[in-house]
Formats: structure tokens, C-alpha cells, sequence
């Protein structure tokens, strides 16, 4: 059997490898060129993402790259701490979540990829499917034609597949947040207190902006700034220096406690102007032979620390899935009864988490009892402490 993988982020190349183990051949084409491991922004991989990687025999590139943080602390604007949230469970050798910076995994990933053996195609944006009996016929902008039993759309929250397979499908939906990361060479030095803590995620719900930072173990800091406010117009974006966006958000961040105006200011800025989007309920995964994973399917907001874990589940079970079952339909199929519920529940509280965010004459109250009541290790576990099993057989799920 031969597969089709559409897309080279962290999804792609996991998806590739997973179906590699389940003795399926894959390609991936990709639209962009090879990604550049020095440019974008970091995210978090939960223990449950982490655990996924485990089994694609990977996780050992995801620790030689990540930065332990098992926990995320909260505190409000005046520095009063809301609560402690822990990650999740340590996988059993002892890692917690890792903070890691994307392209680098990502181009990681594809690098393992490719030396297992498994084919890439850049530059090749997808134009077409057909299916024509029991093959699909992918045609790529260049003209080049593939062929292949099946296509997997990992294709990111715009995906291109998903309105292939239904041209109805919804859009992604603007959550209502402004992205913007950067890092602080030597930004350790700034700290003090709490605020220099490491293996940690401090994250400030400011007046007019949301702040988190994170003590890599060389000393840097990594750091975010979310805003509530319109989506960014693309021509705003290609207009504004990065020496403007900077001074726009130490004008955000000024009054609130913490370190963000003086790490922002001493910080080089990696992503700017990003319009965060998530997509919830995506009534048709598959069609045809045509299936979308991960964002294409189910993206929970950057909130939600859980967009990556996510792909990767998706990842291994599909592969499990048409290892396990005896068509491709019937692996479709199981596929999408084994991961609705879980991962439409994991956009859902993600859109909560991001809605938090936004400033209020109440938000401190209600944050704190939030933290205290309902986001506890307890109430979290379904989602950190998802646990895949490799050597599972997934035939019982085909009826």
C-alpha cells in the first residue's frame, strides 16, 4: 500500500514515519521549500504528544531539542499567583512536557524521514484529487501527477484537502487573538524571584495583553505576548518593523507585573502579527480515499498547548488503524470513531482558555477560581494523560 501525505509540518513527517512502521510506503509533498530550522516561534508538546512520538521512534529527537517545562504558573496583572497547572503525568522515563521551537522539530523530523527512506516533494502544492477506482490521482500546480492508494491531508488549519474532500467544509474561525514571539539571548540575567524559576511556563494575564516567558537552560528566554483584539490585515503586517511591533507591545505590557517590557525590549521578535484560529466541529474527514489529520481536521487554539500532541495522536492511530483493518475504508472509519470525541472536546477548551484572555472587570476573580476549581491536575488528565498503545489491535472498532 502506498500513501499520499500532503504537508511537511510536524504532522507530515510524524505521519509518514507512522505509516512507514505500519508497512506503508509514503511520500509527502509539500508546498513550500524545506523548512528552515532557525525561523518561527516555540510551542509545548504535552506528555500525551510526546508519548505518540514514543511510538514512531522519535522521541529521542524531541528531548535532544525541547526544554523540560512540566508546569504553566499564573499570575494576574498586580502579581498575585492564580494557580499552578502541571502538564500531565511524566512519560515513564521520566520526561515531562518539553517547550521546543517548531521549525527546529520540524525540521528534525523531516530529516529523520528522509533517512528512513521516505520520499519528499517541495515546492509541489496540491491542485487536485480524483479517485479512479481503488487509487487516487493527486495533481500537483507544477502538472506532475501522483498516484497512490490513499491521501492524508496534513495540511495545517487552511488545508487545501479539506476542501477537496468537502468543498462545504467550514473555514478556520479567528479566535480573536494576535500572536507574537521572540527570545531573549541571555535574558536569564534579567530575572529575579519568581520570574527567573525554570522548567516553567509564567504566564501574566495582563490589563491589556496575555504574557508568558520560559528560562531555556542556556539562559535565554523565550517569551510570547497574545492580544485581544481585530485579526491583522496582511498589509498591516508587510508594512510594520519589527522595531514598531516591539514598541507597540512594551506599550501593552507597561504596568503589569513581571519582566515582559524589559525582555521584549532586549528580545529579537520571531513571529509577529499572527492571527490565531482554531476549527471546531469539520463534519467530513474523509471521502474518496482522502482523509484530513491534525489542524486540517480539528484545530484547537494555541491556548490549548495541544495542536501538535493532537497531530501526533492522529498520526499513529490512523497508521494503526490501516495496519489493523482490511480496507481503507473500514481504517477511515475507525480512525474518525477513535478520535472525534477527544479531539473536538480538546478544541473546546482550548476556544475557553483563549476567552480567558481577554480582559475584564472581573477577570481576576473568575480567573482564580478557575484555576483553583475547575483547570486542576484532576479535571486535566483526559488530555495529558492520553496514553497510545502500539501494539494495540484496532479491528474491534471496524463495526
Amino acid at each position: 500500500m502506498k500513501a499520499l501525505v500532503v504537508g511537511a509540518g510536524v504532522a507530515g513527517p510524524l505521519t509518514a514515519m507512522a505509516l512507514q512502521r505500519a508497512g506503508i510506503e509514503a511520500v509527502v509533498v509539500e508546498r513550500h521549500g524545506p523548512p528552515d530550522p532557525k525561523r518561527g516561534s516555540w510551542f509545548s508538546l504535552s506528555p500525551n504528544g510526546l508519548d505518540a512520538l514514543q511510538a514512531v521512534g522519535v522521541l529521542d529527537i524531541a528531548k535532544g531539542l525541547g526544554s523540560p517545562t512540566p508546569r504553566n504558573v499564573l499570575v494576574g496583572a498586580t502579581g498575585r499567583e492564580l494557580g499552578t497547572l502541571p502538564l500531565g503525568s511524566p512519560l515513564a522515563d521520566g520526561t515531562p512536557a518539553l517547550t521546543i521551537k517548531r521549525p527546529e522539530l520540524t525540521a528534525a523530523l523531516v530529516d529523520e524521514s528522509i533517512r528512513r527512506g521516505i520520499d519528499f516533494r517541495w515546492n509541489a502544492a496540491l491542485e487536485n484529487v480524483e479517485r479512479l477506482e481503488e487509487e487516487v490521482h493527486a495533481t500537483l500546480a507544477d502538472g506532475t501527477t501522483l498516484t497512490a492508494d490513499l491521501l492524508i491531508g496534513a495540511d495545517g488549519v487552511h488545508s487545501p484537502t479539506r476542501r477537496i474532500i468537502d468543498p462545504a467544509a467550514p473555514p478556520s474561525r479567528y479566535v480573536g487573538l494576535t500572536n507574537f514571539g521572540g527570545i531573549t539571548p541571555g535574558g536569564a540575567a534579567l530575572l529575579q524571584g519568581p520570574d527567573a524559576v525554570t522548567e516553567q511556563w509564567r504566564m501574566v494575564f495582563g490589563r491589556r495583553a496575555f504574557f508568558g516567558h520560559h528560562v531555556l537552560p542556556n539562559g535565554d528566554v523565550v517569551w510570547f505576548v497574545n492580544v485581544p483584539e481585530p485579526a491583522i490585515a496582511p498589509e498591516v503586517r508587510a508594512r510594520t518593523t519589527d522595531t514598531e511591533w516591539k514598541q507597540r507591545l512594551v506599550a501593552l505590557v507597561d504596568g503589569d507585573t513581571g519582566p515582559a517590557p524589559q525582555l521584549i525590549e532586549g528580545g529579537v521578535l520571531e513571529l509577529a502579527g499572527d492571527n490565531t484560529h482554531d476549527l471546531g466541529h469539520v463534519p467530513t474527514w474523509h471521502r474518496d480515499r482522502m482523509i484530513i489529520i491534525g489542524d486540517a481536521a480539528h484545530a484547537p487554539a494555541p491556548s490549548s498547548g495541544q495542536g501538535a500532541s493532537m497531530a501526533a495522536e492522529d498520526a499513529v492511530v490512523l497508521a494503526q488503524c490501516l495496519r489493523d483493518l482490511p480496507d481503507v475504508d473500514s481504517a477511515f472509519s475507525a480512525y474518525e470513531s477513535l478520535r472525534r470525541a477527544r479531539v473536538e472536546k480538546v478544541v473546546k477548551t482550548g476556544a475557553r482558555s483563549s476567552s480567558t484572555k481577554s480582559p475584564g472587570a472581573f477577570q481576576q476573580l473568575m480567573l482564580r477560581a478557575i484555576f483553583t476549581y475547575a483547570v486542576t491536575p484532576k479535571n486535566t488528565a483526559w488530555m495529558y494523560d492520553h496514553r497510545l498503545h502500539w501494539d494495540e489491535r484496532q479491528a474491534a472498532i471496524s463495526s
